[in-house]
């Protein structure tokens, strides 16, 4: 009995962290996003807040998380799929050595929307994140509309018809900062 013991401890605490995630997910909608400024891969800087009036798909991911990945190469197909629209897709890696895990992951799986690079992981508790991958969708007018936890097939009919939804959404007043 003794020697189960730690497993049954080890079962409870990853059953609570799980289930803290799920309840996150679900119940962490409709606040304003906080605003950053990260640079790409290029050195180029990107605020949220210079984003108002678009509908923004904000990942939070790590190289050494294999679930961010697999997601990856979905989050590409999204960005082609709904290029030239209002929907700007970025990326926040929160790698501690930045752009030397980054670079390779991006080189190889042919990425071309905006990797940010966070090292110092600036970003990911002014969000709650306690995992990765998480995504928020962000509305025209800055708030959070959705938080998705783990990753995601970003271009299942499902997902397809939710952002061409969103987009047809027009900008009002308050998303166009008038």
């Amino acid at each position: 009995m003794k020697r189960l013991l730690p497993f049954a401890i080890l079962a409870v605490v990853l059953a609570a962290a799980v289930a803290l995630q799920s309840l996150q997910g679900r119940h962490s909608t409709g606040y304003e996003a906080a605003d950053f400024e990260l640079p790409d891969l290029a050195g180029r800087l990107h605020r949220l807040s210079e984003l108002r009036g678009k509908v923004v798909f904000l990942n939070l991911w790590a190289t050494w998380c294999p679930p961010c990945i697999a997601e990856m190469p979905s989050i590409e197909a999204l960005h082609r799929r709904f290029a030239g629209s209002d929907l700007v897709v970025l990326a926040v890696s929160e790698d501690a050595d930045g752009e030397k895990s980054v670079r390779p992951i991006v080189e190889r799986l042919g990425l071309s929307f905006p990797i940010l690079l966070d090292p110092q992981g600036a970003l990911s508790p002014r969000y709650g994140v306690t995992g990765y991958p998480e995504t928020f969708v962000i509305g025209r007018d800055g708030r959070v509309l959705e938080h998705f936890i783990g990753p995601t097939d970003w271009v299942s009919p499902e997902r397809i018809n939710y952002f061409d939804a969103l987009l047809r959404q027009p900008a009002g007043p308050a998303a166009s900062g008038q």
